[in-house]
């Protein structure tokens, strides 16, 4: 029987997967979300390099934030990188969950991406 863990590895390995077959060549926007606050950044897979980056933790997000751990900051900060991304000339991206679900924090990332202007 596998671990929580190991479980939690390998959706993110198929996850993973899927996007590096469908991508088309355009980059990743990757989600890491803790107990504390949420992380997100956009990476070149090809160069091997992040593009852009926006966490709860970010200077200007936690003066608006109270807390980092909420569906409220998370959304604040799917915002945020999608502005940063459009200064960077970054459309389209696809979206990798890791082996969260789309719910909650993770789905309020996204859908504040999407609000922002980005593309997936």
């Amino acid at each position: 029987m596998l671990s929580a863990q190991e479980r939690f590895e390998r959706r993110a390995r198929r996850v993973r997967y899927r996007i590096r077959t469908q991508s088309g060549g355009r980059p990743r926007l990757s989600v890491f979300r803790s107990s504390r606050h949420i992380y997100a950044q956009i990476i070149d897979d090809a160069q091997g390099r992040t593009l852009v980056a926006a966490s709860s933790l970010d200077r200007e997000l936690r003066k608006v934030l109270e807390k980092g751990s909420t569906v409220a900051a998370a959304y604040q900060v799917g915002r945020a990188l999608a502005e940063r991304a459009r200064a960077a000339g970054i459309e389209a991206v696809v979206f990798d969950r890791g082996g969260y679900k789309y719910h909650g924090r993770v789905k309020a990332l996204a859908e504040g991406a999407r609000e922002g202007g980005l593309r997936f």
